[in-house]
């Protein structure tokens, strides 16, 4: 009995966001999942957001976390069997940002485009930033790498030479 039940309960949250049962995308997301609330978003990620969202102050129930926990959830399912479909109309099997940002303006939720694309931007230009420090880091330990070796090269090299002094004195002194 407790199988049906939760059964249910993952098709009637698949329901929400699938617009017809026989959508292949939405049986792979129900078979991936053990149980539906292996969908839910993290709670911690949720109570953080809220937190941030609501003033000082108010507090929250926890059922109300736990609507809006699977409200964002089936969301975020929604939003990437959109961009999904986007994704396999270019032959692609991978998501790009292109395809999320088309998939909130079908899911008519164009406020959200301009936010989306500006939030990118800046994650774009933090991930170059950080992809140029470790270049730049690379480049650092590389020249000491090669001043390190530089130096070893030269001390042995003053080693040989003192080597060989010690060689031409011993002959001559022979």
């Amino acid at each position: 009995m407790h199988r049906t039940k939760t059964k249910k309960s993952r098709e009637s949250m698949f329901s929400l966001f699938c617009r017809d049962n026989r959508n292949k995308e939405c049986s792979r997301y129900s078979e991936m999942a053990e149980r539906p609330e292996d969908l839910n978003l993290p709670n911690a990620v949720i109570t953080r957001i809220i937190k941030e969202a609501l003033p000082d102050g108010v507090n929250i129930s926890k059922e109300a976390r736990s609507a809006i926990s699977r409200a964002a959830s089936v969301f975020v399912l929604y939003a990437t069997s959109c961009a999904n479909n986007f994704a396999v109309k270019g032959k692609r099997k991978t998501l790009n940002a292109g395809d999320v940002l088309s998939a909130m303006e079908e899911m008519e939720f164009q406020r959200f485009i301009a936010p989306l694309k500006e939030s990118l931007e800046v994650y774009r230009r933090e991930q170059k930033g950080k992809k140029e420090a470790r270049k730049d880091k690379d480049k650092k330990a590389d020249s000491e790498e090669q001043d390190k070796s530089r130096e070893e090269e030269n001390d042995e090299d003053d080693e040989r030479m003192e080597e060989e002094e010690q060689n031409d004195d011993e002959e001559v002194d022979n």
